[in-house]
């Protein structure tokens, strides 16, 4: 017979969105049961962040001996250990693991059951020889790739970012296929490291950025060679003698790219195939459980949060979904998601960073707003460490509310945070105006944009005093 548990919350997911929820309800003492059948840690720490961004890291290093010279040093075409290379992305894993892990979540009060979970009716999950009868669950399940219908494909081997990482030698020449976030950090990563990359995308990359920011980005990395088509379809793809082939065809026709390596970088699915939803009364798609602005599922005791809802894909935007959640089940405290002041960030070289309103967002929703531009060229810091181009774009509502901001450039994702703060503070520009940023570093970017924004206001106010003077005494 079955043994039945009866925690206050069940959470089912062991990644970002899951472990934030069992230990936040832990650390107040509530019952907590979390069902996940694969890797404590989920796809950030096994397959995602953690190592995409020690692979970055290592191209960089790379970089930064091939641009020696201009500092003064000697120069050289760096020499790539794969076998090393692959040890320090899983050391770097290992090393964070043991803050995700099972004995850990047992330690904070949690009952961990490294089943698969699966719906048995609106209030019950079954998980092994276990049935989980909770007041409250929550659906953390993650995301996978998304494998897109190419003729071939099934026959032909591809990476995903399950697999990517496991590599022991540098791909001769990688074609990526999606020209998102992660398609482009990988390319850039892996010419870096030595690759010729090409990348393919349907439509546009980064279709959701800011194009004259985006645009200070990509020319970055077509002058390391990268190989961009945008808009361009992949009728099909096969296997070859170095590797494989694509077939592929944008307004000047049909045209082949052969490749050493194939890496789908074509966006996410959920993972929920297994849970057995209808029998819950949960409505989804093939993509993502159906959630409303508290992340309630159709089902009144269930949640639904980070990847497996949809939408933003992060990991800090699943650590604000477990939030949002906590403080309903805790504290009966209503609360929405606000997607608007959630902040991305793209790890290429330059970064590419924005929180709130892009541009065209802003003059959709608001009509007439204010745009300031300031350039990293006018920063000291910038000279000190010879970095490459960079921009700030501010986005200014009524009365220098802050409604969003982009950075394109060096540092622009811990930049970015600032400005996320503002925004979701309601803040205006004078909060800006009038803090003291140290010098020399990047925050004086912000710190000057802000202050060109009211220079031709004080400029304003002068010449209606002197009108006002003159018609005084004149």
């Amino acid at each position: 017979m079955a043994r039945i548990l009866n925690p206050d919350i069940c959470v089912i997911g062991g990644g970002a969105a899951g472990l934030s929820v069992a230990a936040g309800a832990a650390a107040f003492g509530v019952p907590v049961v979390l069902v996940e059948h694969g890797k404590m840690g989920g796809d950030c720490l096994n397959n995602g962040c953690v190592p995409s961004k020690s692979l970055i890291a290592a191209a960089k290093h790379a970089q930064a001996i091939r641009r020696a010279g201009a500092f003064g040093l000697v120069a050289a075409e760096p020499v790539v250990e794969g076998e090393r290379l692959k040890d320090r992305i899983s050391a770097v894993i290992a090393g964070i693991a043991p803050h995700d892990s099972v004995e850990r979540f047992t330690s904070l009060g949690v009952e961990v059951l490294t089943e698969t979970a699966r719906f048995v009716d609106a209030r019950t999950v079954a998980a092994g020889d276990r049935l989980v009868r909770a007041r409250r669950f929550v659906i953390a399940t993650g995301s996978s790739p998304a494998i897109p219908a190419i003729a071939g494909l099934a026959e032909t081997p591809f990476l995903t970012n399950e697999t990517l990482f496991k590599l022991k030698e540098v791909p001769r020449h990688l074609v990526v296929i999606g020209a998102g976030a992660m398609g482009l950090e990988m390319a850039q990563a892996y010419s870096r490291l030595g690759a010729r990359v090409t990348v393919i995308e349907s439509a546009v990359a980064l279709a959701k950025e800011d194009p004259e920011l985006k645009a200070i980005m990509l020319d970055t990395l077509r002058a390391e060679s990268i190989a961009l088509h945008q808009r361009t379809t992949v009728r099909s793809v096969a296997r070859s003698d170095d590797g494989v082939i694509l077939r592929c065809e944008n307004e000047s026709g049909i045209f082949h790219v052969n490749g050493s390596d194939l890496l789908l970088a074509t966006g996410r699915t959920a993972n929920h195939a297994t849970l057995d939803l209808a029998a819950a009364g949960i409505r989804h798609d093939a993509r993502r459980i159906e959630v409303a602005a508290d992340l309630r599922t159709s089902n009144r005791r269930v949640y639904a949060i980070g990847d497996a809802a949809g939408g933003l894909q992060f990991t800090h935007a699943a650590s604000y979904h477990a939030r949002l959640v906590l403080q309903q089940i805790l504290f009966r405290l209503p609360a929405r998601e606000i997607r608007a002041m959630i902040p991305r960030v793209t790890f290429t070289d330059p970064e590419l960073a924005q929180a709130g309103l892009t541009e065209e967002e802003a003059r959709e929703k608001f009509g007439s707003v204010d745009i300031v531009r300031y350039d990293y060229s006018a920063n000291d810091r910038v000279r000190t460490d010879g970095l490459g181009r960079g921009q700030i774009k501010l986005v200014i509502g009524r009365r220098g509310r802050i409604l969003g901001a982009g950075i394109a450039g060096t540092g622009a994702g811990e930049m970015i945070d600032i400005w996320a703060f503002a925004i979701a503070n309601r803040l205006t520009l004078k909060s800006f105006r009038d803090h003291v940023a140290p010098y020399p570093t990047l925050s004086e970017i912000g710190k000057q944009a802000a202050i060109s924004y009211y220079s031709p206001m004080a400029r304003h106010r002068l010449v209606r005093a002197a009108i006002r003077i003159l018609r005084r005494f004149g």
